[in-house]
């Protein structure tokens, strides 16, 4: 059904309209007070295209926070974790908790995910009220609601859906994991069906509904386990087959290909729009404006005294960084207009770093605050660091000269991705029309990116594939709980998780406010 208007609490916090009542500056007064009748006595037109655009609008949060949504899939995995160094970083143990499966309901980066996934679903499902008789402007708002609900799915389970002719105080009703699981998939299909074949990523494509398809079924065993969202997961052949189907629809297409040799970092540069075919679904960067600014990427991670003068964070640990075989272009690159601008190389950072000033064409050793060398080690502790400690990860590139307002685009799907998710479907069973082979294709990227072909493949080296291809893109958790590894001890959390881990608690906020989504997942308080 469509609808040519909605009311004046409009877009002022649609938060509130998906039953979470605060962000992080937010006065609860303001929402308290608000009723249906006040809510909706003044209807105002929405522009369809300006509703459009607010509903892309957020996915400019998950780019630009390295908190949040980012945080959840990366943090709790075994590539990331946020060492508190002295008093930096601490933030109420909030990274700690999240390596170490210790959060609750509480939790603020929960919160922020929560905030921010619901509001991109229901401005997505304001844009399709009035998308009108406009079959593109539909499937790209179905397609984003699908989005936005899928990472829901993934991380909470239960999924709250609000329609736009709903009273602003009426509790939204809420699916189970199952129905939130066919509703995305309805949604993707539904895009895939209307969308065009388009050649500017930063829009909803037909391609990058089909990523997202062979990503829900893939996903769907974990997603639709009726015994426990832990597992063990039974993966339908007939899922397999739906991945694999959506994979070649993408690889059909003739619009994608990897990089070539030695390139591997051009899908990251500040130019990667132009040099690298394989990005799919993206937010549009320039020098004029980024919407999706990808600076909290590096910063985050390097020093306050290398090129960027950053925040000294994250790090991943060091058994991640000894699965890469050393000829491995993903493992570390230098770049040349990276690294002779700014002594910075691409990949990961160990030893002793270096450091172009500016106005100068000469790399220097760098030093810590105390004038010492500054030697990354592997070794860290996640509740007592130094500044040193930790190896530092840089996937986009930092542009010289522009490292606050860089324009590499920030990217969401890629067609690596797709060629991963089609071996591993095919090894879960899958039928593959072409009749390539998991290890085939899996080899076919390790000899793109310098590494050496396997003889054998299996699910173990699959995961370890996608970690080394996919790292610090936002996909690891999920990929982990796929292939049964998330729960699992790693460096700095000693014992094997929880079941209930594997999802996170809704923000107490948001049961406070809708009864509907009692009871608490399964673990929490």
């Amino acid at each position: 059904m469509n609808f040519s208007k909605y009311n004046t609490v409009g877009v002022l916090g649609a938060a509130l309209m998906m039953s979470t009542i605060s962000c992080t500056n937010l006065d609860d007064k303001v929402f308290g007070q608000l009723s249906s009748t006040s809510a909706f006595q003044d209807a105002v037109p929405l522009d369809p295209q300006a509703t459009l655009q607010g509903a892309y609008a957020i996915l400019n949060n998950i780019a630009t926070n390295q908190g949040g949504t980012y945080a959840m899939e990366e943090h709790p995995s075994d590539e990331m974790m946020g060492p508190t160094r002295g008093t930096d970083w601490d933030d109420f143990g909030t990274w700690r908790k999240l390596h170490q499966h210790t959060w609750d309901a509480s939790h603020q980066r929960i919160l922020e995910a929560w905030n921010d996934l619901n509001t991109g679903a229901f401005r997505s499902t304001q844009a399709l009220s009035v998308a009108g008789s406009s079959t593109q402007r539909a499937a790209e708002a179905r397609f984003l609601r699908g989005f936005f609900t899928s990472y829901i799915v993934d991380l909470f389970g239960r999924v709250p859906v609000r329609q736009v002719t709903d009273a602003a105080d009426a509790n939204p009703r809420v699916l189970s994991r199952t129905e939130a699981t066919n509703f995305v998939i309805g949604d993707l299909r539904y895009a895939f069906n209307n969308l065009a074949t388009g050649s500017a990523p930063n829009i909803a494509t037909k391609e990058a509904a089909a990523t997202m398809l062979a990503k829900m079924y893939l996903n769907k065993a974990v997603y639709t386990n009726s015994s426990s969202p832990a597992g063990p997961y039974t993966f339908v052949k007939s899922d397999m087959d739906s991945a694999v189907y959506f994979s070649n629809q993408v690889i059909a297409s003739n619009k994608f290909a990897l990089t070539a040799k030695g390139k591997y970092f051009d899908s990251f540069h500040w130019n990667n729009d132009q040099l690298s075919k394989e990005l799919i679904f993206t937010i549009a960067n320039s020098s004029a404006a980024q919407p999706g600014n990808v600076r909290n990427r590096y910063y985050m991670t390097l020093h306050y005294n290398q090129y960027v003068n950053a925040w000294n964070g994250f790090t991943t640990l060091a058994d991640f960084y000894n699965s890469f075989e050393k000829s491995d272009e993903r493992l570390s690159s230098q770049p040349s207009d990276l690294t002779s601008k700014t002594g910075l190389n691409a990949g990961f950072l160990v030893g002793q770093q270096y450091v172009v000033k500016p106005n100068t064409t000469t790399a220097v050793a760098a030093t810590d605050r105390s004038g010492n060398p500054l030697v990354f080690t592997p070794n860290v502790n996640l509740g007592f660091a130094n500044e040193v400690q930790g190896i530092r990860v840089i996937k986009y590139l930092p542009q010289p000269g522009a490292v606050d307002a860089p324009s590499n685009d920030y990217v969401f799907l890629r067609y690596s991705d797709v060629m991963l998710m089609k071996a591993e479907a095919i090894l879960r069973g899958g039928t593959d029309s072409q009749g390539q082979t998991a290890l085939a294709i899996v080899n076919n990227l390790r000899s793109t990116r310098g590494a050496s072909t396997l003889g054998s493949l299996d699910l173990a080296g699959l995961l370890a594939e996608r970690g080394r291809e996919l790292y610090w893109e936002g996909w690891r958790r999920s990929d982990q709980i796929r292939f049964g590894t998330f729960l699992q001890p790693v460096d700095q959390r000693s014992a094997t998780s929880p079941a209930t881990a594997v999802l996170f608690p809704f923000p107490q906020q948001a049961i406070d406010s809708n009864p509907n989504l009692a009871p608490q997942n399964p673990g929490y308080l």
